[in-house]
Formats: C-alpha cells, structure tokens, sequence
C-alpha cells in the first residue's frame, strides 16, 4: 500500500513538505502516525504522542481511526497553522 504523507507548519520545518511510504498492509491514520513515529529521531520528536498533531486525509479533516486506502494522501499539521 503506497501512502502520500505530507506535513505543514513547525512539523515540515523538520521533516521536509513530504515523503511517500509502503506499507506491507492496511492500517490506519493512527498507525501510520505509529509507523512514522520510528522512522527517525525527528520523526519521533514532532509526531509524539504527547504532542498534538491534527491529520487528514485526501484533504478532509479525519480521526486517527479512519482506515487507509491506497494512494491516500495524508497530511499532519499542527492544530493552528498560518495561513
């Protein structure tokens, strides 16, 4: 499964506008994030957990449980991005 990541605000400062990803199998939003997450340190620090990171997908707001399709385009952003 092939899935168009794409980041925004203070997160694309340290991870670049985007990156594509392969997936061996379906999941969801959540578990790409859990995915993403172990990719690199930088990664780690601006998708944690405890940091409040807002998603969608193909360019509607969505929750962390909406299930993957592929060639979905996901992005994460911050909960207050510039305009």
């Amino acid at each position: 499964m092939k899935i168009q990541v794409r980041y925004f605000a203070s997160l694309r400062e340290v991870l670049g506008a985007e990156e594509r990803v392969v997936l061996d199998h379906g999941g969801t939003v959540g578990s790409l994030r859990d995915h993403l997450l172990s990719l690199s340190d930088g990664h780690g620090q601006v998708l944690a957990r405890s940091r409040a990171v807002r998603c969608a997908m193909n360019q509607r707001m969505c929750s962390e449980d909406a299930a993957l399709t592929d060639g979905a385009e996901v992005a994460f952003f911050p909960p207050v991005t510039g305009g």
